[in-house]
């Protein structure tokens, strides 16, 4: 995971501190000579590993920690050469089947910069009008910069999220966004869930989280993870 979002939400979700690495602010600064893969740190989002002596536990996620450092890139103007520091980072890594890019909300140098660096982009969506027009007009700036600076750029997906179904208004946005967008929407969409604030909270995952409501939340994103993966041609930055 690398964490360009300024805030950082991402690193704090996932239960991470740099504890003396170079922050993913630091390491763009100094892309040509810094080594991501030695700055990386182990989350706290785990799995269960069963073998025949004991039960242990084993980190799913290393993260490129994230801290205010980058917002000096989070600009409209950022030169050409600046938007590929991130790609220049992860050009010398390897070993990962999946590199997730979180991106500030906005369509500044950050962003810009993770465009260039990535395969494939999905944008999180939930089933209302500022939402959906906000996505329309993300996957209109998308096209222009993959006709100027990313021309190999892969699909442009949307992910609906925070799904209401016995919301009227919500009903009425996923049918708008399905005729906006098309199959560029992933399935399956993801429900409102009453606990997240809870779980991010506690810096957990929703696959550690107690109880049948987050057991059939988990369920959902591993086949929206499954659906994103078998449609994958290379290994993927997003």
């Amino acid at each position: 995971m690398i964490d360009l979002d300024p805030h950082a939400d991402a690193s704090t979700g996932l239960g991470v501190r740099a504890d003396g690495k170079m922050t993913i602010g630091r390491m763009l600064k100094a892309a040509r000579k810094a080594n991501l893969s030695e700055n990386i740190v182990s989350s706290s989002w785990q799995s269960k590993a069963v073998s025949k002596r004991s039960l242990t536990r084993v980190p799913v996620l290393d993260v490129a920690v994230g801290d205010a450092y980058t917002g000096i890139y989070d600009r409209p103007d950022l030169r050409a050469r600046d938007l590929r520091r991130l790609t220049q980072l992860l050009s010398k890594t390897s070993g990962y089947a999946l590199v997730l890019i979180d991106c500030p909300p906005s369509l500044n140098g950050l962003t810009r910069m993770a465009w260039s660096a990535s395969d494939r982009i999905l944008l999180v969506a939930e089933p209302s009008l500022f939402s959906v027009a906000g996505t329309e007009r993300t996957q209109r700036a998308l096209e222009m910069f993959r006709k100027e600076y990313a021309p190999d750029l892969g699909r442009i997906d949307v992910v609906a999220n925070r799904v209401r179904k016995d919301s009227d208004e919500h009903r009425f946005r996923l049918t708008e966004m399905r005729s906006m967008f098309g199959t560029s929407v992933l399935s399956p969409e993801l429900p409102e869930f009453a606990d997240w604030q809870q779980i991010q909270g506690a810096a957990y995952s929703v696959h550690q989280w107690p109880g049948r409501p987050a057991q059939k939340t988990a369920v959902l994103f591993d086949e929206l993870l499954r659906n994103i993966t078998d449609t994958a041609v290379k290994p993927e930055r997003s």
